[in-house]
């Protein structure tokens, strides 16, 4: 059996990388530990090569595959924070843009969403990307105005009552 590598046919991001300073902050720590790792990482290497024969060694494979997995992690994590752009706590201009936290009605229930990058996202906690369908839908929209927004459980009608 012949293995070979997959050929990546995704078209690169190029484009701006929108984060808080607090995002900022954790991708320049994430790549603090990813560098702090790579002496270990590169002394298992060299250990697990000197076994000997390195195309049946499963040692060798894995901590080769860390050492790679981390440098190919550093240097995503350095063209992410070459292409930052730090979202600044926005002035409320009576518009929605990156940075705003909005305040929606939906089938009278308030939901709050703030307006972040996709790195940045969590849905959970209410942080949406400006590239998701509703985070895009509501940029550039003032109070008062309502958002049709398709979902997988039908239409949803948003109106926004307040920004932040």
């Amino acid at each position: 059996m012949i293995f070979t590598r997959r050929q990546d046919n995704r078209i690169p991001d190029t484009g701006p990388v929108y984060l808080t300073a607090e995002g900022i902050a954790n991708l320049k720590k994430r790549l603090s530990r990813l560098k702090e790792s790579l002496p270990q990482l590169i002394e298992e290497t060299k250990r697990t090569a000197a076994y000997g024969d390195r195309s049946d060694s499963a040692e060798y494979k894995e901590a080769k595959s860390a050492l790679r997995r981390a440098n190919s992690q550093i240097i995503g994590t350095e063209d992410r924070l070459r292409r930052a752009v730090l979202i600044d706590p926005v002035k409320n201009l009576g518009i929605v843009q990156i940075g705003s936290k909005v305040i929606l009605n939906l089938n009278g229930s308030e939901k709050i969403f703030e307006i972040v990058g996709s790195i940045e996202t969590n849905p959970g906690s209410g942080r949406i990307s400006n590239k998701s369908p509703l985070g895009e839908a509501l940029l550039g929209k003032k109070v008062g105005d309502v958002l049709d927004i398709k979902t997988p459980n039908g239409e949803k009608k948003y109106k926004i009552t307040k920004i932040n």
